[in-house]
């Protein structure tokens, strides 16, 4: 990597007009103004946004899914194995993290955010494109498969990246409200793939939505992808980052090595923290319809139309908690979220077995808003924890190693919970423990909120 001083882009001014500092702690020439600010934003949201859209479609459809690639199985073992193929897909997610960890610490996060979405968008269009288990057989799971952990893989560098790009960019005071529209483009994401299943099952019948309908959402994957990348390839990269590049010595050879050997505690907190955020997003925004359509009797249009709602309401809650933790600091905002999942979630799905339409969209509601209070305050908190040499891998290696363990695991362990215990509120004791865990990770963290950021 070149060692030069990197001129200032066109737009950059040296000081904000609000007399903002560059992350690092003083003015600097590569202080970002509002406009690019503001670039910086959209591209992040709608970039994000087309990442999780692709990721996100596979739990929407995996009922429907699971009669494809899977149809001699019962419906339980079905719907296990599909969710087994979605858990498989994350296992790969913490080696993406070292991956995409070590080239946006060394070569920069946006070039790893521009190749990710591609990675993304190909693979996601490649689903649509995979013939059936009465065509092929066998070889029709083993595809899926493959091509979820491409998936997982490119999935793995995103969100950190997301987050890291916009906390570096970010006025030192409103860095909360920047990093949050990382989970609210996540949930937007979601929102559009929840809108497409409804609408595709409520226009489709039975028969045309198993043999061709659920292909569509898929296939949208590749003309998001590229509007996504040409978006990104527009912005220049953070000031931070550039400025800890033009300085000599201060490169990390290999960053996530650096990381295991001096920021060991902030990994464990980080890890810990996530918990949380990994069991709760999806169980509550991914797993949902299919909980209320496989397990309470729903219909897949309710399902899906109450998943959508709850999700409305979520990116709207997401946006005031990222406000509400620059001003009352990360920590207290996330041992508030995990002391109202352990009183509450018990509680609300037992109010979810009524079978009462609006008393369903109204639990999710209440939900959603509690999981906002984690999510939107994680990425700064993520971000905040690691210097900018090591940022990238510290961020992306926590947050991947707990969604991979639990994660990605979720919808399956919430199915084989009901299973053994034949309970349907087995989901919500799950949800009650990765509380407790997150709880016990952050009351260790430091506060982190308004301070400079760390280069080194």
């Amino acid at each position: 990597m070149s060692h030069e001083t990197t001129p200032p882009q066109a737009g950059v001014i040296a000081k904000d007009a609000d007399g903002s500092a560059l992350a690092g702690g003083g003015v600097s020439p590569l202080t970002p103004s509002k406009d690019v600010r503001r670039r910086v934003v959209t591209a992040s949201f709608i970039g994000n946004f087309v990442e999780w859209f692709d990721y996100a479609v596979y739990g929407y459809l995996a009922a429907v899914i699971s009669s494809v690639f899977f149809p001699e199985a019962d419906r339980q073992t079905a719907l296990l194995a599909t969710f087994g193929v979605f858990a498989v897909s994350f296992f790969v997610r913490p080696l993406g993290g070292f991956v995409w960890g070590h080239i946006g610490d060394k070569l920069g996060r946006r070039k790893a955010l521009s190749l990710s979405i591609v990675i993304m968008s190909v693979s996601t269009f490649c689903i649509a494109l995979i013939p059936g288990y009465a065509s092929i057989g066998l070889m029709a799971p083993v595809l899926l498969l493959i091509i979820r952990i491409v998936q997982g893989f490119s999935a793995a560098g995103e969100y950190a990246g997301a987050s890291a790009f916009l906390v570096e960019y970010a006025p030192a005071n409103r860095r909360g409200l920047y990093a949050a529209v990382v989970p609210a483009s996540t949930a937007a994401g979601l929102l559009l793939g929840s809108l497409i299943a409804a609408l595709l099952s409520s226009v489709l019948t039975a028969d045309q939505l198993h043999e061709w309908g659920w292909r569509l959402p898929f296939l949208l994957a590749a003309p998001m992808g590229l509007i996504g990348r040409y978006i990104r390839t527009k912005l220049e990269d953070t000031p931070a980052f550039r400025e800890l590049a033009a300085k000599e010595g201060t490169e990390e050879k290999a960053p996530a090595l650096a990381m295991f050997k001096t920021y060991r505690k902030q990994l464990v907190i980080a890890c810990g923290a996530v918990l949380l955020n990994a069991v709760g997003f999806y169980v509550i925004l991914s797993y949902m319809p299919t909980y209320l359509s496989e397990e309470l009797g729903f219909g897949p249009t309710e399902s899906f139309l109450a998943t959508t709602i709850a999700l409305a309401s979520y990116i709207g809650f997401i946006f005031l908690t990222g406000m509400a933790s620059d001003v009352f600091g990360r920590k207290r905002m996330l041992i508030t979220a995990s002391i109202l999942f352990m009183v509450l979630t018990v509680p609300a799905f037992m109010l979810l077995e009524t079978g009462d339409f609006l008393v369903i969209v109204l639990v999710q509601i209440l939900l959603g808003g509690m999981l906002t209070l984690n999510d939107g305050t994680l990425p700064s908190f993520l971000a905040e924890l690691f210097p900018t040499k090591v940022r990238y891998s510290g961020f992306a290696v926590s947050f991947n190693l707990s969604n991979a363990l639990f994660g990605g695991t979720a919808p399956f362990m919430a199915t084989l919970l009901i299973a053994m215990t034949q309970s349907k509120i087995a989901p919500g004791w799950y949800l009650v423990a990765a509380s407790a865990v997150s709880l016990a990770a952050v009351l260790f963290a430091t506060e982190t909120s308004r301070k400079p950021l760390k280069h080194l």
